[in-house]
C-alpha cells in the first residue's frame, strides 16, 4: 500500500515529498555526471553541479577518502539520503494531521 501522501489525501504532503525526492535527484545525477566524467564546461552540467554543491554544502567534503571519487559519492549520496528520509518524513507527519 503507498503512503498517504503518494494518494494525494494530503497536496502540502505531495509537495513535500516531491521537492525531497527532486533535490535527491539533483544530487544523484550530479553524482552519475561526476563518475562517468562529465564535461564541466556544458551549461547544464554546471547548473547540476552548482545545484548539487549548494544541496550538499553541510555534507561536502564531510569525509576524508584518499579517492576523490569515494569523497564525491559519500558526501553527494549522504545528503541525498538524508533528503529522502526526512522529506517523507515529514510529509508522513504532515498527512496525519
Amino acid at each position: 500500500m503507498s503512503p498517504a501522501y503518494r494518494r494525494g489525501s494530503n497536496k502540502a504532503g505531495s509537495v513535500i515529498a516531491i521537492v525531497a525526492d527532486i533535490m535527491a535527484f539533483i544530487l544523484g545525477l550530479w553524482i552519475l555526471m561526476y563518475l562517468l566524467d562529465a564535461n564541466r564546461a556544458n551549461d547544464f552540467v554546471q547548473f547540476v553541479h552548482d545545484a548539487a554543491t549548494w544541496l550538499a554544502g553541510w555534507s561536502h567534503d564531510l569525509f576524508t577518502f584518499d579517492e576523490q571519487w569515494a569523497r564525491v559519492v559519500a558526501g553527494y549520496g549522504l545528503a541525498a539520503v538524508v533528503y529522502l528520509f526526512v522529506g517523507h518524513a515529514i510529509a508522513s507527519r504532515v498527512n496525519r494531521h
